[in-house]
């Protein structure tokens, strides 16, 4: 290696390989091919596409992105066995850059399954690895479960690998057993100890059984690895693999403690991450590094106060650095007036103090119901500061429905505060009672959205509603919530036509949708 080389990390990425043994993370043909894709544009170095000798599909799949690929390095896996190796080369042969990477499990666990005595294990080694090279000049070789590995053997192995033609030693830590420091020191000493070893690029493979595989992998190249092997979200085996986005920005944000370079362009990190979760079906977790939903978002009173003052004081690094918009700083029960009053001048809506301290009054009421306060939920707030009495109200609802015939509603209102009431008949004691609605409150709102989601358990559970309208291009929700869900139908109904009422006597053109929550 160059010194430019020995300040480079390459990165190597398994998620089509080890991210695909995730159970139930299979993909088709057409999403690996795409995946591989983006992280050939991202500036991957090394794709390990698949395991061609797996079967007919992977084959076809590491296959067609050796064809594809027009900057990474393509690499297929092979067991050490010569049959493995020809198939795995026969898949990646027709690549710009391709590689075989060949492994063996060399610990006293792993030794066992083939029943192989160290010195059967070595000539094995030393005939696979060579083969490997015969056929390509790019050979991967890996001991796995290498840090569960007696301490001689393994140096005596990794010798053989690379004197037999292997131009790229990986040490995986297979079940995540490691620590940070042991990661470090062995990487250390096998550069050290093993001859040639100063000839070849060290290689670092973690798993998160311990949740340390960030931190084993960061360790490792501290220790002198100069590749990186990891996934997209952190799939993989079990608990996962190191993952890329956290290895990557951790290089980026602490340079002066890793004065280290990847090739990778981190802007197209949360694009990747994403498609990555949908074609898996392995979502990413609200709390995860760098690509959660939570990862730049505030929600804390204190927190949100100091991000409009200045984002560094709670943030280590930009969230358009990995290809987000922007920080979110979302509204519950946690926050506080300086994040009400910048989501309302997000909104459009300028307020007085007084009336900024009457809405955070209604605000804190309603955080303490909700998990999170939505943008609608704000309108609202502020339209129930700035209006009198709804015009339509609900006085009294009672409905006949079952198997003998159509439902019957029988509906009484108080409308601009006279009392008005109707019967009438529907497909259903909902129906019935929208149409009640309608016979007393006669308009062209179209329904665009009926919800029902039960709050809590048991046939007595409060059912919340949701009802969305809209009417020459004005569009008005409403919600409620109730123990009886036709109840709770009405409401919404109701509540989302006087939206629309205030809709219509206002000129208010920027504001999108305004909704109304009322919890009995």
């Amino acid at each position: 290696m160059t010194q430019t080389d020995k300040d480079r990390v390459v990165i190597f990425d398994t998620t089509l390989r080890d991210g695909e043994q995730s159970p139930g993370a299979t993909m088709t043909h057409d999403e690996k091919l795409e995946i591989a894709e983006l992280l050939d544009d991202m500036g991957v170095d090394i794709i390990e596409a698949g395991f061609p000798i797996a079967s007919e599909g992977d084959f076809r799949a590491v296959s067609e992105i050796a064809q594809r690929s027009k900057n990474s390095v393509v690499c297929g896996l092979a067991r050490a066995q010569l049959p493995d190796i020809d198939r795995c080369w026969e898949a990646v042969r027709n690549a710009g850059k391709p590689r075989i990477h060949t492994f063996i499990g060399t610990s006293p666990l792993h030794r066992a399954i083939p029943n192989l005595t160290q010195d059967e294990m070595a000539e094995r080694i030393e005939q696979t690895v060579t083969h490997a090279r015969n056929l390509c000049d790019n050979v991967q070789w890996s001991p796995m479960d290498a840090t569960r590995t007696e301490w001689d053997y393994l140096c005596r192995v990794v010798e053989i690998a690379i004197k037999s033609g292997a131009s790229t030693i990986n040490i995986p830590d297979t079940v995540g057993y490691t620590a940070p420091v042991e990661s470090a020191d062995l990487i250390r000493r096998l550069i050290e100890t093993v001859p040639g070893a100063d000839e070849v690029v060290f290689a670092t493979h973690c798993h998160n059984d311990l949740g340390m595989a960030t931190a084993n992998a960061l360790a490792a190249v501290q220790g002198g690895a100069r590749q990186i092997e990891c996934t997209i979200n952190g799939l993989g085996e079990r608990a996962g693999n190191t993952a890329l986005e956290e290895v990557v920005m951790a290089l980026k944000v602490r340079g002066d403690i890793m004065p280290y370079t990847t090739g990778i362009d981190t802007k197209k990190i949360m694009h990747i991450s994403r498609r990555v979760a949908t074609v898996s079906g392995f979502p990413v977790q609200f709390n995860k590094a760098i690509v959660g939903k939570n990862a730049f978002a505030h929600e804390s009173g204190i927190h949100q106060d100091g991000m409009l003052k200045n984002a560094e004081t709670f943030e280590i690094m930009r969230p358009e650095d990995v290809g987000i918009a922007g920080t979110s700083l979302p509204l519950g029960k946690h926050s506080g007036r300086a994040a009400l009053r910048a989501k309302l001048k997000e909104l459009g809506v300028d307020v007085g103090d007084n009336q900024l301290k009457d809405i955070f009054v209604r605000f804190k009421d309603l955080a303490d119901r909700k998990k999170e306060v939505f943008d609608d939920d704000i309108l609202a707030l502020v339209t129930a500061t700035t209006e009198g009495d709804d015009a339509l109200q609900l006085v009294n609802l009672k409905v006949v429905c079952g198997t003998g015939g159509p439902a019957e509603a029988t509906l009484e209102m108080e409308i601009r505060g006279e009392d008005k009431s109707a019967i009438s008949e529907g497909d259903g004691p909902v129906d019935a009672t929208f149409k009640a609605i309608r016979m007393l409150h006669p308009n062209k709102a179209r329904l665009q959205l009926y919800q029902v989601h039960a709050v809590t358990e048991g046939t007595d559970a409060q059912a919340t509603v949701s009802v969305r309208l809209e009417e020459d291009g004005m569009i008005a929700t409403g919600q409620s919530a109730d123990t009886d869900t036709v109840v709770a139908s009405a409401k919404a109904y109701i509540h989302a036509l006087n939206r629309l009422i205030v809709r219509r006597g206002k000129t208010g053109k920027d504001v999108k949708e305004i909704s109304y929550r009322d919890v009995n």
